[in-house]
């Protein structure tokens, strides 16, 4: 329905910054909520932020101030601006997109894509 592919990931030292992106393809939607989780090593996977439709978004507590989330709706492309970053950030990223769209049948269909991930790995 939808396939996203993400970029961005890589090494950076404490204090650093980072910006991931996700490009969508595919079905063209009726709305949608884009998201960034991420998932450290032996634990769960986590919302990290989300944007929807509207533009109106959501932050972890953890990253609130220092994570930008954004979308560019002529690329249907999201971003994460990742500044002043820290050791606990290390994780594997993965962009999300919840989306709807309207079957044949005018019947409302909802689904979730994710990206393939992206590690992010904050060390000196």
């Amino acid at each position: 329905q939808v396939q996203l592919v993400e970029s961005g990931g890589g090494l950076v030292q404490p204090g650093g910054s980072l910006r991931l992106s996700c490009a969508a393809s595919g079905r063209t939607l009726s709305r949608d909520t884009r998201g960034w989780y991420r998932q450290a090593l032996g634990k769960e996977r986590e919302l990290v932020a989300s944007i929807d439709t509207s533009g109106s978004t959501n932050y972890a507590d953890s990253v609130k101030g220092r994570f930008t989330i954004s979308r560019e709706y002529a690329k249907n492309t999201v971003y994460l601006q990742m500044n002043s970053l820290k050791p606990e950030d290390t994780a594997v990223y993965y962009c999300s997109l919840d989306g709807l769209y309207y079957n044949d049948g005018q019947e409302p269909v909802v689904f979730r894509s994710w990206g393939q991930g992206t590690q992010v790995t904050v060390s000196s």
